[in-house]
C-alpha cells in the first residue's frame, strides 16, 4: 500500500463487508469487556497497579534490563542484543542456521512483524509457519495482521472457509466452524512434530527471576516452546516486569482488556532449557532483545509512556476510527491509537508523520487503557511536532509535514484576531463573498469534500447590533 492514511481510508469506508466484519467483532469485544470490569472501583484500582507497574519498568528501564539478562543467562537463557530489526533477523538466521533448522513453527509475535522474519527466513531457505489459528489464516491469505491480538479479525468465515478449500487438502468448502477448526488443528499438527525450531513472542520478561511469561488460548505457543529443540524468544525491549509480584496484576488486566476473558487458556513460564532428568522442553533457548527505536522513544520523558504498553487492543476496539477502516489502511504493523502514537516515533515522522492526524481525540482509547497510556496527549504532542522541528531525540524526521501555505494561513488567522482593525475588515469582506468562493477552492475543498460547506451570515455580528441600536463598543 502507498501514501497516507487519508489516501487509503476512502477504499476501507467504501467496503461494506470490511465495515460489516469489524463492526460485529468490534461490538462483542467491547461488550465482554465492560462485563468484566462491572465493579468501577475494582477497575481503578487494578488499572492503577497496572499503571504503576509498568511507570516503575519504565523509569528504570535500562538497568532492569541488565538485570534480566544477568538472570536469564544464569538459568541457560542466551541473550542477543539487536539495535536494529535487520540485525535482529541475522541473529535469528545464525541460530537458526548453526542449529540445521530448515523449518520452524511460530507462536504469536508483533515483534517477528516488526522484522518480518517470515520473509527474511523464506529467503534464506527456512520456512515459517504460523501456529496461530489467526496467523495461520492471514499467512494462507498472504496478508499482515490487521489486530495486535485477534490478526484475522478482518475476515468473516465464508471468506475463511474459502481459504481453507482453497489450501487444506482434501477438506472442501465448508462454513462449520468445528470442521473448519479441526482441519487447521490437523495440518499444524504434523508442523509442529516435524519443526527443527520454535520461535515466539513474549508477553512479560521478569528481570527478577528471569522468567519469559507467554499467554494464549490454543495451546500452540506451548507446542512451539516445548516440542521443537531450539526455541527462539522475540521481545521489545520494553516488555518487562521487575518482579515475579507484579505479573498477577498485568495478567488481571491483559486479557480482560483484549478479550473479555478473565484469564487466558494458558499461561506459560519459561526459566530455562531442558534441565537433566526432564522430559520435555527446548534444548536450547534464546532470546532476542529488539530496539529498533525504542531507546530513542525513551529519552523523551513524555513520549517514553508510549512504552508502558502491554499489547492489549482495547485501544483499537473502542476506537471509532479503527473500527470503520480496519488495521490494513494504517499500513504498519501497530495500527490503531496505540499505533498512531508508537509508529511515528519508530519510524520517523517523516516516514509516518500522517499517523497522529487520523484520529478525533475523543479520549475513549485513554478511558480503556489498562495502564493509563496518555494517548492523546500524546497524539497532539506528536502532531505539532510533525510540522515544527524538535530538540528531542525521541523524534526523528520532525517538521517534515511542514506546509507553508498552512503556515501562512495560521499566520493570518493570528493577525487578523490579534488586530481589531484587520478583524472587522476581514469579517466585512467574507459576509459579503465568503459565499461565493467555490467548493473546489484550495482553502476549503478538504472541508467541503466530506462536510456542508459553511455559510457567511449576511451581516456581521457588531452591524447587526449597531442595527439594533447598541452601541457595541
Amino acid at each position: 500500500m502507498s501514501g497516507d492514511f487519508t489516501q487509503r481510508a476512502p477504499g476501507a469506508l467504501n467496503d461494506p463487508t470490511l465495515r460489516r466484519n469489524f463492526r460485529r467483532a468490534m461490538d462483542g469485544l467491547m461488550t465482554k469487556r465492560a462485563a468484566q470490569f462491572q465493579d468501577t472501583a475494582a477497575w481503578n484500582a487494578l488499572r492503577a497497579r497496572g499503571a504503576a507497574v509498568k511507570a516503575r519498568v519504565v523509569s528504570k528501564l535500562p538497568e532492569l534490563l541488565e538485570q534480566l539478562e544477568a538472570n536469564c543467562t544464569a538459568n541457560g537463557i542466551t541473550v542477543h542484543w539487536a539495535e536494529s530489526t535487520a540485525e535482529a533477523n541475522a541473529i535469528v538466521l545464525e541460530i537458526l542456521q548453526a542449529a540445521g533448522a530448515k523449518k520452524v513453527i511460530k507462536g504469536k509475535s508483533m515483534v517477528s512483524e516488526e522484522m518480518e522474519l517470515n520473509h527474511y527466513l523464506g529467503d534464506h531457505g527456512i520456512k515459517a509457519v504460523e501456529s496461530d489459528l489467526g496467523e495461520y489464516i492471514i499467512q494462507l491469505a498472504g496478508e499482515a495482521p490487521s489486530h495486535i491480538v485477534m490478526p484475522c479479525i478482518h475476515k468473516n468465515k465464508s471468506e475463511i472457509a474459502a481459504l481453507f478449500a482453497e489450501h487444506i487438502d482434501g477438506l472442501g468448502y465448508t462454513e462449520d466452524v468445528d470442521t473448519l477448526t479441526a482441519a487447521a488443528r490437523k495440518a499444524l499438527r504434523n508442523e509442529f512434530a516435524t519443526a527443527d525450531a520454535g520461535i515466539s513472542g513474549v508477553n512479560f520478561a521478569v528481570a527478577e527471576t528471569g522468567t519469559l511469561v507467554l499467554v494464549e488460548n490454543e495451546g500452540n505457543g506451548r507446542l512451539s516452546t516445548t516440542l521443537p529443540p531450539l526455541h527462539i524468544a522475540l521481545m521489545g525491549i520494553e516488555k518487562l516486569a521487575e518482579t515475579l509480584e507484579d505479573i498477577p496484576p498485568l495478567l488481571s488486566l491483559l486479557p480482560r482488556s483484549a478479550t473479555g476473558q478473565a484469564i487466558t487458556t494458558y499461561v506459560n513460564m519459561i526459566s530455562s532449557p531442558r534441565k537433566p532428568g526432564e522430559k520435555d522442553g527446548p534444548e536450547q533457548v534464546h532470546l532476542v532483545l529488539l530496539d529498533s527505536g525504542r531507546s530513542r522513544v525513551y529519552a523523551d520523558e513524555q513520549l517514553r509512556d508510549t512504552l508502558r504498553c502491554i499489547r492489549c487492543g482495547a485501544c483499537m476496539n473502542h476506537c471509532p476510527v479503527y473500527s470503520r477502516v480496519g488495521g490494513h489502511t494504517y499500513k504498519f504493523v501497530y495500527p490503531g491509537p496505540i499505533g498512531k502514537i508508537l509508529t511515528p516515533q519508530l519510524e520517523g515522522l517523516d516516514c509516518a508523520g500522517d499517523q497522529p492526524h487520523a484520529s478525533t481525540l475523543c479520549n475513549a482509547c485513554v478511558e480503556v487503557c489498562p495502564v493509563k497510556i496518555p494517548i492523546a496527549d500524546l497524539l497532539v504532542r506528536l502532531r505539532g511536532e510533525s510540522v515544527h522541528s524538535s530538540d528531542s531525540p525521541a523524534v526523528k524526521g520532525a517538521g517534515s509535514r511542514h506546509n507553508w501555505r498552512e503556515a501562512l494561513v495560521w499566520r493570518g488567522w493570528k493577525f487578523m484576531y490579534s488586530h481589531p482593525l484587520a478583524y472587522a475588515a476581514g469579517a466585512k469582506v467574507l459576509s459579503r463573498l465568503g459565499n461565493a468562493i467555490p467548493d473546489s477552492a484550495p482553502m476549503i475543498r478538504e472541508w467541503t469534500s466530506v462536510r456542508n460547506r459553511p455559510k457567511f451570515a449576511g451581516k456581521t455580528l457588531h452591524e447587526l447590533v449597531r442595527e439594533e441600536g447598541y452601541d457595541h463598543e
